[in-house]
C-alpha cells in the first residue's frame, strides 16, 4: 500500500478486511503485507494499527524484498507517475487512485510501461463500483442528456488538485461510459474560493453523438450532494451515488402503474426502483481489482479509460483558464495560481 493517508487508509482497512475473511471457495486470498508513507506520524500510526512495516520510500519497501505482486497507489496525485513507475518497473500490478496521472504525458508513460512488463493498471475511479452505477449499467438505452451534481464541505485534503481532478472526474468518467462517444466541445467557468485552485466549477460537454452533459461540482458547498441524472428515450434516470439508490420513471402508454404512495406524478408515467445490490464501493473495486490480478484479464476500469477522464479534465481546466482570461477574472485568482 502506496499512501496511508486519509484515502490510504481506508484502502488498508479494506485489505485487511478482506485477509480477515480468509480464502475464497476457490482458495483465493489476499494479505496485506507492507505500507508507504514518508509521514513519520502517519507511518507510525499504521504500523501500530495493521501490524505491518511501513516504510519512508518505495525503494526501502522493493529492497525489502517481500515477494508481492500487486500494490495500491494513494499518494497526492502529483507524485502518482513517480511511485507507480517505480512499482510496474518492480513487476507489480497497481490499483491508482484517481486521477491516474497529473497529465497525459505522465499517463502514457504509465500505460506504455504496463503495456510493456504485462501489468495491470487500474485507475480507482470509484464510482464505478457504485452499487447504484451496477445497476443501471446493463439496462442503459441511450443517454441524452446529463445533469451531473458533485458538492462537498470544504476540508484541506486534496488541496494539490483543484475540484475538477478532485471531485468531478468521477462523474466525467461514469458520463464518458455511459454516453460511450467523442467529445466535440467543452464549455466551461470555474472559481478559486477558498484555495488558490478551482473550487466550484460548471461545465457543458457535448458528445459527437449529439449527447449533452452538464456538471456542477464544489467543495465549499454548506451540503454533501451526489447525484446523477439522466434521461433516455421515454425514461429519466436518477442515481444518488451517496444513498446507492436508483430511481426510474417511464413514460407509459397506458397512464400511470405502480405508482402507490407517490405523489406529483402526472398520468402516463410509471415509477419503479430497480433493485441494487448493497456492497462498499471500495471493497468492490478492490476484489474486482485482485480478480484482474489473478485472472490476467482487463480490469472493469482500465488504464485508458482513465485516461480519456484524465483528458477531458484537463481540457476542462484549459477551457475555464481561457474563460477566466476573457471574462477579466484574474482578481479570483492568487498571483501564481
Amino acid at each position: 500500500m502506496a499512501g496511508a493517508g486519509a484515502f490510504g487508509r481506508n484502502h488498508l482497512r479494506v485489505v485487511r478486511e478482506l485477509e480477515a475473511a480468509g480464502a475464497d471457495a476457490a482458495g483465493r486470498g489476499v494479505a496485506l503485507v507492507a505500507a508507504v508513507d514518508p509521514d513519520a506520524a502517519r507511518a507510525e500510526e499504521a504500523a501500530k494499527q495493521y501490524g505491518v512495516p511501513v516504510y519512508a520510500t518505495i525503494d526501502e519497501l522493493l529492497n525489502a524484498d517481500l515477494k508481492l505482486d500487486a500494490a495500491c497507489v494513494a499518494v497526492p496525485t502529483v507524485k502518482h507517475h513517480e511511485v507507480a513507475a517505480a512499482l510496474l518497473d518492480a513487476g507489480l500490478d497497481l490499483l491508482v487512485e484517481k486521477p491516474l496521472a497529473a497529465n497525459l504525458k505522465e499517463a502514457d508513460d504509465l500505460i506504455e510501461c504496463a503495456e510493456r512488463g504485462g501489468r495491470i493498471v487500474q485507475p480507482g475511479h470509484l464510482e464505478r463500483f457504485n452499487p447504484a452505477v451496477l445497476a443501471v449499467e446493463p439496462k442503459l438505452m441511450r443517454p441524452m442528456f446529463f445533469e451531473a451534481h458533485r458538492l462537498s464541505v470544504f476540508t484541506p485534503r486534496a488541496l494539490d488538485v483543484d475540484v475538477v481532478l478532485d471531485l468531478m472526474i468521477h462523474d466525467l468518467d461514469i458520463v464518458l461510459t455511459f454516453a460511450n462517444s467523442a467529445v466535440r466541445e467543452v464549455r466551461a467557468v470555474g472559481l478559486p474560493i477558498l484555495s488558490p485552485k478551482v473550487d466550484i466549477a460548471n461545465v457543458r460537454v457535448e458528445f459527437e453523438s449529439g449527447c449533452v452533459a452538464n456538471f456542477t461540482a464544489s467543495r465549499v458547498s454548506t451540503e454533501r450532494v451526489r447525484k446523477l441524472r439522466f434521461f433516455e428515450p421515454r425514461q429519466y434516470v436518477s442515481i444518488d451515488y451517496a444513498r446507492r439508490g436508483v430511481l426510474v420513471i417511464r413514460v407509459e402508454d397506458r397512464g400511470v402503474s405502480g405508482v402507490s404512495g407517490v405523489s406529483g406524478l402526472a398520468p402516463g408515467f410509471a415509477f419503479d426502483k430497480p433493485v441494487v445490490t448493497a456492497g462498499e464501493p471500495l471493497k468492490l473495486e478492490i476484489l474486482s481489482f485482485l480478480d484482474s490480478v489473478r485472472t490476467r484479464r482487463e480490469p472493469k476500469v482500465t488504464a485508458w479509460q482513465g485516461r480519456a477522464a484524465l483528458e477531458l479534465a484537463l481540457t476542462i481546466q484549459a477551457t475555464m483558464a481561457a474563460h477566466a482570461e476573457r471574462a477579466g477574472l484574474k482578481d479570483f485568482f492568487a498571483p501564481g495560481a
